[in-house]
C-alpha cells in the first residue's frame, strides 16, 4: 500500500514537472513577443521623429538634378557639398551666428542664476502673500506673451531699450523673459525635495543664507539646472516673435530668422535671382539656388542646438525624472 502510495504521488510530480516546462516555455515565447512587439513600436516612433532629420540632410546633400529625379529618394547620385556654401553666403551666418550666440548663452545664463534663486526662496521661505505671488508665477506661464506684447513695448520704449538686446536680456535676470516662470517653477520643486537638515548644517557651521545656497543647495540642483538650461537654449534660439518685435534693425538680427531669407531667394523671379547671385559671388542661378540649399541652411541653423543637446541629453533626461517628485 506503501509502495502504490510512493508511486502515485512520484507521477503526480511527474505530471506537474511536464506541465510546468510547458506553460514556463509557452510564458517565455510570450514575453519573446511582448519584447519584439515593444521594440518595433519604439523603432516606429524613433522614425517618427528621426524621418525629418534624416529628409533634411540627405535633401541638402542632392543636385538639381536629383532633386527633379522621381528614381532618387534617400541617396543622391553625387553629394553636392556646395549648397551648404551658397547657404551661408545666403544666411550671412558669420555676422548673425554672432548675435543669436550672445543672446542665447548671456539669457540661459541670466534664467539660471535668477530662476534658481526665486524657485529657492519659494520652497524654503514665509511670507506674506508667498501662494498669491506663486499663483501669479503660474499666470505668467500660463498666459501667452502675446496678450502682453503692448504694453512691454510701450514699457521698453519709455525706457529706450528698443533696437537694442536689453528687452530680451534683462528681464531674464529678475526670472521673467522667455518661459521664466517655468524655470522658476521646476527649480522650486526640486528644491522642495532636498531635507532641510543640510541647511540647518551649514547655518551651525556659521554659512549666512546666501553662503548656503550658493556652496550646498545650488550645486545640489545640477540635473534640475541642465533641464532649465536646455530648455532655455532651444526656446531662445529659435524664437522669432519678441526678436521681430523689438529688434528692427538688420545688423542685430538673429540666424534662424534668416532661413526666410533662402525660401525667398528661391522662390524669387529670375532675374531678381540673378542678382541676388550676383551680389554673392554665384553663378548659374537655376541650378545653384533650390530646395536643396534650404534643407543646408535649415541644417546649419539646426546643428548649434542638436550638437547642444548631444552633450546634455543625459543629464537634461536624469534632470527630467529628478524634477517635480513632490510638493507642498
Amino acid at each position: 500500500m506503501k509502495e502504490r502510495r510512493e508511486e502515485h504521488l512520484s507521477k503526480l510530480k511527474l505530471r506537474w514537472r511536464l506541465l510546468k516546462s510547458k506553460y514556463s516555455s509557452v510564458s517565455g515565447y510570450k514575453r519573446l513577443i511582448v519584447k519584439i512587439a515593444m521594440y518595433l513600436l519604439l523603432l516606429g516612433l524613433a522614425f517618427v521623429f528621426i524621418y525629418p532629420f534624416i529628409y533634411m540632410i540627405v535633401t541638402s546633400l542632392k543636385s538639381d538634378a536629383d532633386l527633379n529625379s522621381l528614381s532618387v529618394q534617400w541617396i543622391p547620385t553625387e553629394l553636392k557639398f556646395e549648397n551648404y556654401f551658397v547657404a551661408i553666403d545666403i544666411l550671412k551666418a558669420g555676422r548673425y551666428l554672432k548675435n543669436s550666440l550672445f543672446v542665447t548663452v548671456v539669457a540661459s545664463i541670466g534664467h539660471i542664476i535668477s530662476c534658481s534663486f526665486i524657485g529657492y526662496g519659494f520652497a524654503r521661505f514665509h511670507f506674506p502673500f508667498k501662494k498669491l505671488l506663486f499663483g501669479c508665477v503660474i499666470l505668467a506661464f500660463i498666459v501667452p506673451v502675446q496678450t502682453l506684447i503692448i504694453p512691454m513695448y510701450l514699457t521698453y520704449s519709455n525706457l529706450g531699450w528698443l533696437d537694442s538686446y536689453l528687452p530680451l536680456i534683462v528681464p531674464t535676470f529678475f526670472g521673467f523673459g522667455l518661459k521664466g516662470a517655468l524655470y522658476v517653477f521646476l527649480f522650486r520643486q526640486f528644491y522642495l525635495t532636498l531635507p532641510r537638515d543640510l541647511e540647518n548644517a551649514a547655518r551651525i557651521d556659521g554659512c549666512g543664507f546666501l553662503m548656503t545656497y550658493w556652496k550646498i543647495v545650488f550645486p545640489l540642483a545640477q540635473s534640475t539646472l541642465m533641464v532649465a538650461l536646455v530648455l532655455s537654449v532651444v526656446w531662445h534660439w529659435n524664437d522669432f516673435y519678441e526678436p521681430a518685435i523689438f529688434v528692427s534693425k538688420a545688423r542685430l538680427g538673429f540666424l534662424p530668422p534668416r532661413l526666410n531669407s533662402i525660401v525667398a531667394a528661391v522662390n524669387a523671379l529670375p532675374e531678381q535671382m540673378m542678382e541676388l547671385l550676383a551680389s554673392l559671388g554665384l553663378q548659374d542661378g537655376e541650378d545653384t539656388l533650390n530646395n536643396a540649399v534650404v534643407m543646408s541652411g535649415a541644417t546649419l541653423i539646426s546643428a548649434p542646438v542638436l550638437v547642444f543637446f548631444a552633450f546634455a541629453q543625459r543629464k537634461f533626461m536624469q534632470g527630467i525624472e529628478r524634477t517635480g517628485i513632490t510638493g507642498e
